[in-house]
């Protein structure tokens, strides 16, 4: 089971589809874009492509209703949608008034090189520069990309340990992970709660998006950072890369991604560079919903620290007990409880109400405490029905709509009327207005909304100088 969040992430072609054409136009000069937009494909439209890749006439729309049955409409009417949206063709006028379709020239011919080769390589291997003294091999590939990840995921609960750079802390809250209020350390919202419930594919994949719609913004150049992405994508682990002929904005992209774990860089003004299995893993379309989800999800479980083994017992007397050593998966634990020992193995901790409420109030849901604890169920747990105690569940749901039941409003109180009349007169105009809040026709007490205090305050004053 998947959990819902309101994180809108994007699979790569939704993204694509909302970049203006002229971007779509520059992305399609890079092969390794278009071969990487190709393979996300649906199968019916990869058919499309390839069967129209050399041809240099457009081919009319009732010749191609041909290559489909007529109980596969759907799926041919899907494919003319997402080949439309991503400006992978285009549509024609044939002569006798007939409509037809013709590939994005632009596209066809680059994604030719790709399938045939020619053109430039896409990157510069490190071979030119030598054999490298200090080569990283995969395993310490793997290593460091999950613990740069980490520290990131660690920074977003509190960890004291963990420490980003200011770029990075305001990308997190401008993705509306963490929320920052003036001197105060940034700390993590109720939609960053529901990041960290992701898997790993799911999270580099929103973060990344997140950074793209800031790239502009930081005055880089979004197409030359997206096809920067898509080469990443073709590039062998295990093999070094040279950072020759690069720009300064791709130069600082480089060390975002090296923040980030993508790529490994033993210094920063190394002329050479590693990605990472997170990075190639990313830019091969990793999204949710995206066909190759479940191979790259499998991939990236092979990394020390994204398996999703079940840790947390939970018992009818509010205690939780994790085995785990992982200084995330506490901090996570210890955003909606108190922790009480820790041992070498395991943490034990205390669901209470004012944890429960603490932690509400920061903007984490009750469903999103008994969520987390229900994906983390260690096997022993998972062997009963239901898997949580109901006691725990109900409980915790109790303590949320505890603090459900007064919802607080600002307002402006008008009360001390001389008159019954009065009040009605002023309370009428408020109705009028739209920005009555609450009345008390007895006590002649009344409040009005901020906004229209000010209009209220007037008319009040008109009526009176008339009486």
């Amino acid at each position: 089971m998947k959990l819902r969040v309101q994180l809108q992430c994007k699979n790569l072609h939704e993204y694509l589809r909302e970049l203006s054409p002229e971007i779509l136009d520059r992305l399609y000069n890079h092969p390794a874009t278009c071969l990487a937009v190709y393979r996300e494909l649906p199968c019916l439209a990869k058919n499309y492509v390839m069967r129209m890749l050399f041809l240099d006439q457009p081919l009319p729309q009732a010749a191609l209703a041909l290559w489909v049955k007529k109980d596969s409409q759907k799926d041919h009417d899907e494919c003319v949608s997402v080949l439309a949206g991503l400006r992978l063709w285009h549509s024609q006028q044939l002569q006798g008034g007939l409509q037809g379709y013709i590939l994005n020239p632009v596209f066809k011919e680059n994604l030719r090189i790709a399938l045939l080769g020619g053109g430039k390589a896409w990157a510069d291997e490190g071979s030119s520069l030598g054999p490298d003294r200090h080569a990283r091999d995969i395993k310490s590939l793997d290593r460091y990309a999950m613990e740069r990840w980490e520290v990131i995921l660690q920074f977003m609960v509190g960890s004291p340990s963990s420490a980003v750079s200011q770029d990075l802390a305001q990308l997190l809250v401008q993705a509306g992970l963490m929320k920052s209020e003036a001197g105060e350390a940034p700390y993590i919202t109720s939609a960053g709660f529901q990041f960290l419930l992701l898997d790993t594919a799911s999270q580099l994949w929103y973060f990344t998006l997140q950074y793209l719609k800031t790239a502009q913004s930081r005055g880089m150049d979004l197409v030359e950072i997206l096809s920067f992405l898509f080469q990443l994508s073709f590039s062998t682990l295990g093999r070094d890369y040279s950072v020759e002929g690069m720009s300064e904005s791709l130069l600082t992209f480089l060390q975002h991604l090296r923040e980030f774990g993508l790529v490994f860089q033993r210094k920063r003004k190394s002329r050479r560079y590693y990605p990472t299995r997170l990075a190639i893993t990313l830019a091969a379309g990793v999204t949710t919903g995206s066909s190759t989800s479940s191979s790259s999800s499998s991939n990236l479980a092979s990394l020390p620290g994204t398996g999703d083994e079940g840790f947390i017992v939970v018992e009818t007397n509010y205690r939780i007990y994790a085995y785990t050593n992982s200084e995330l998966q506490i901090a996570l634990v210890a955003l909606f409880s108190e922790m009480l020992y820790r041992f070498p193995n395991v943490v034990v901790a205390q669901v209470t109400r004012e944890s429960v409420q603490q932690a509400i109030a920061n903007g984490i849901t009750a469903q999103q405490i008994i969520h987390f604890l229900r994906t983390r169920a260690h096997s022993v747990m998972l062997k009963q029905t239901p898997v949580l105690p109901p006691a725990i569940t109900d409980q915790i749901r109790l303590w949320e709509l505890e603090r459900d039941r007064l919802q607080f409003t600002e307002g402006v109180l008008y009360n001390q009327f001389l008159s019954q009349a009065d009040f009605e007169v002023l309370r009428d105009r408020a109705q009028g207005l739209d920005c009555l809040v609450w009345q008390d026709v007895a006590h002649r007490v009344m409040v009005v909304t901020p906004q229209g205090h000010s209009e209220v305050k007037r008319f009040w004053k008109r009526q009176k100088s008339h009486t």
